[in-house]
């Protein structure tokens, strides 16, 4: 976020600084009839206005993101973060702020001639109009940020993305995964922690370049430890392979959704069963994270595999559906077990999934089966009857 807040920044200083540069270069003569001091007070007024905007602003971002973190899960507050109307927004007004502020202060010293400050008060009416444009559009925005809804909407994006993605290269462009002939040497990473992003183009020219095969085992959303290395290497292995092999995965402390759909289906599930604790007792929210999950399952099943293989030297482990599904829907059924209407609500989720795609119908067939099995046992004998009849309609 600091980026842009950076970049607005510095553009508010050129704007402010660029008024007194251009005035006297101009090969013409103009002017306004300005009142004494009238630049100096609009950006008076600037100033102060948007010194306390920019205090609010922080301040609702800041609690839209505990918000998501207490209500719904901590998974998501990195798509608070990066939502590019409030990064926007706060970076307009620190810099309508700066620029106000380089401006008082050109003014006292005398930096402006009068063509300088013509254009300078120009300049600060279409400050005036962004930063009320902006102010309204933000104020619109604030009404939906960090609630619950769109809190979903946010993760249901980023897990369409990712699974959409895998569903159509499930290797990343690479060879499906083999058995690993003995020999293979392992490259571990040097630290401890998840793998986000696999560079699967570099490996491929780093196999290239000395005559290697790459069998990548920590694919992203794994831990690399000392139990699973990165990859299993083919071949003559140097320090300087080992290092290339190292810097084509990149290692941080949390997973993110770029390249892992796991992760996705996991946060979903998350706001779901937090959803249906004991302090929180809300069936509601459930039952629409399982209807975000029929759409981010049925958007990725439907998408056309692409068999192609674009890095002939790298062999990647496609991830299973079977482990997606059990991501999803394993939390809901067991923390919804109690709960007759999120179960109904789960069972024909599952038999639309199965209805279209009928060749892998067996992986939400089992998912059934067993949420099905577990809400028996916790369901009384009325919601159990009623669950029956659900579920016998529903898998005709």
């Amino acid at each position: 976020m600091w980026v842009r807040a950076a970049l607005f920044t510095v553009i508010g200083i050129v704007v402010a600084l660029a008024a007194g540069i251009l005035g006297p270069l101009l090969p013409f003569q103009f002017g306004l009839e300005l009142g004494q001091n009238a630049v100096g007070s609009l950006l008076q007024i600037i100033a102060t206005a948007m010194l306390t905007v920019s205090t609010f602003s922080v301040t609702a971002m800041v609690t839209a993101f505990s918000s998501a973190t207490t209500t719904a899960t901590p998974r998501s507050t990195p798509l608070l973060i990066a939502d590019p109307t409030s990064q926007n927004a706060v970076s307009t007004f620190v810099g309508a702020f700066t620029f106000s502020l380089v401006g008082i202060v050109a003014l006292s010293t005398g930096y402006y001639q009068p063509q300088g400050r013509t254009i300078l008060f120009v300049s600060t009416l279409v400050i005036i109009g962004i930063v009320v444009f902006t102010l309204l559009r933000w104020i619109s925005h604030l009404s939906t940020f960090g609630r619950m809804a769109d809190v979903i909407d946010r993760v249901e994006r980023a897990a369409t993305t990712s699974c959409e993605m895998h569903a159509a290269q499930p290797t990343l462009g690479a060879r499906a995964a083999i058995v690993v002939a003995a020999g293979a040497e392992a490259v571990h990473a040097d630290e401890v922690g998840y793998v986000t992003h696999v560079d699967v183009a570099g490996l491929d020219r780093l196999a290239r370049q000395h005559r290697l095969t790459v069998h990548v085992r920590a694919t992203p959303g794994r831990i690399a430890d000392a139990r699973t290395p990165l990859a299993l290497v083919t071949g003559v292995v140097d320090d300087d392979v080992r290092a290339g092999i190292r810097r084509a995965f990149r290692i941080e402390h949390h997973r993110t959704y770029e390249q892992d759909p796991r992760f996705g289906v996991i946060a979903l599930a998350e706001i779901g069963s937090r959803a249906l604790s004991a302090a929180t007792n809300d069936p509601g929210t459930a039952i629409e994270v399982i209807a975000a999950l029929q759409r981010v399952f049925s958007r990725a099943l439907a998408a056309t595999p692409d068999r192609a293989v674009t890095y002939e030297h790298v062999f990647v482990p496609a991830p299973r559906l079977a482990d997606l599904v059990d991501d999803a829907f394993r939390p809901l059924a067991r923390d919804g077990s109690g709960d007759v209407e999120v179960q109904v609500r789960l069972q024909k989720c599952l038999a639309s999934l199965a209805a279209s795609a009928p060749d892998r119908s067996g992986v939400f067939r089992d998912a059934a089966r067993a949420a099905l099995t577990r809400s028996r046992r916790d369901l009384d004998r009325s919601d159990r009857r009623m669950l029956t009849a659900a579920v016998e309609e529903v898998w005709r």
